[in-house]
């Protein structure tokens, strides 16, 4: 059994609990800020800074962050959106730091979790949160689809997750206009930025946004993956233990050079 084997058996157990329990409220104070509109307007690097507090792979990061105090600091050294992982098992993360990100910066904020019912969709949009994530890997094209549509006629902004040539495939034919790039292999956690550029060139429309995810370390890993045709980035271990939060933010918002789908 992978990894992600593992995750996606225990959310299906979270989500058993959470149709059981879980009561809607609406106390969000505005409508979801598209994080795609956002990320057009940018002249440098987006970045998607994330919270993230550990990982199965490398076990704790930073588990006792503020997540109020420090994703603010993100959005003060520049950050465009922020990604506040909410799995708690395997991630130690929960809904309370989303809320407490939402309260505290104006910038969009993206769901980080393996969603895979609707009432995660519910919970996210009722927490706050801009964007969700979808990962292709996670679930049949089918029930991707469905997910895909119900988000976005909430107004939500999906963050539609690749790492195959087929998901690439199934991102296309879902026409997503935001697609992230994972670097890391989710059944192995091993990470390769030649993802990117291999997959950047098989999403065929020139109007999807690309977002690498993971492995953003240096300067030049942001010059590599832009090159390949991305507008975004999502950072998160690299923010976590960042020491100087200012320079880390310095050294990956590089200035975006165009590049159509047809020079990728």
């Amino acid at each position: 059994m992978t990894i992600l084997d593992k995750i996606l058996a225990k959310k299906q157990q979270e989500i058993t609990e959470l149709k059981r329990s879980y009561q809607r409220h609406t106390n969000r104070k505005k409508s979801p800020v598209s994080l795609y509109r956002a990320f057009q307007q940018s002249e440098r690097m987006n970045i998607i800074a994330e919270f993230k507090r550990a990982s199965p792979s490398k076990g704790s990061i930073n588990i006792d962050a503020d997540p109020g105090i420090h994703t603010k600091m993100y959005e003060q050294f520049g950050a465009n959106a922020i990604s506040v992982l909410t799995d708690q098992p395997f991630f130690q993360g929960s809904m309370g730091d989303l809320q407490r990100v939402r309260q505290g910066v104006d910038i969009p904020v993206l769901n980080k979790d393996f969603i895979l019912d609707e009432i995660q969709i519910d919970r996210a949009l009722d927490y706050g949160a801009d964007v969700i994530l979808l990962i292709a890997a996670a679930m049949k094209p089918a029930r991707l689809e469905q997910l895909y549509r119900y988000a976005t006629e909430l107004g939500l902004d999906v963050l539609l997750e690749i790492h195959t040539e087929e998901e690439a495939t199934i991102a296309n034919d879902l026409n997503a206009n935001l697609v992230g790039i994972n670097n890391r292999d989710l059944k192995t956690f091993n990470v390769d930025l030649a993802t990117t550029e291999r997959l950047a060139e098989r999403i065929q429309n020139p109007a999807t946004l690309l977002i690498s995810e993971s492995g953003m370390k240096t300067t030049a890993d942001v010059e590599r993956v832009q090159r390949a045709g991305t507008r975004g980035i999502l950072v998160g271990e690299t923010m976590m233990q960042s020491s100087d939060l200012k320079q880390t933010f310095d050294e990956l918002r590089i200035p975006l050079h165009e590049v159509s789908l047809h020079e990728r």
